[in-house]
């Protein structure tokens, strides 16, 4: 069984990448779309799993 963590994880991490490409159309700032990767796949799925651990 996969954890429920690793699935929200997961979603974010697809969700993540999704949104890079999509801002790459957009934009030519390493900054923004490191910080999406960054924001979308890593900080937020944290944030998430610890408010539903609580």
């Amino acid at each position: 069984m996969v954890a429920p963590d690793t699935k929200v994880t997961a979603a974010f991490v697809v969700l993540s990448l999704l949104l890079w490409l999509l801002a790459g159309q957009f934009t030519d700032s390493s900054w923004i779309l490191l910080g999406i990767l960054l924001g979308v796949g890593v900080v937020v799925p944290t944030l998430v799993n610890e408010v539903r651990s609580r």
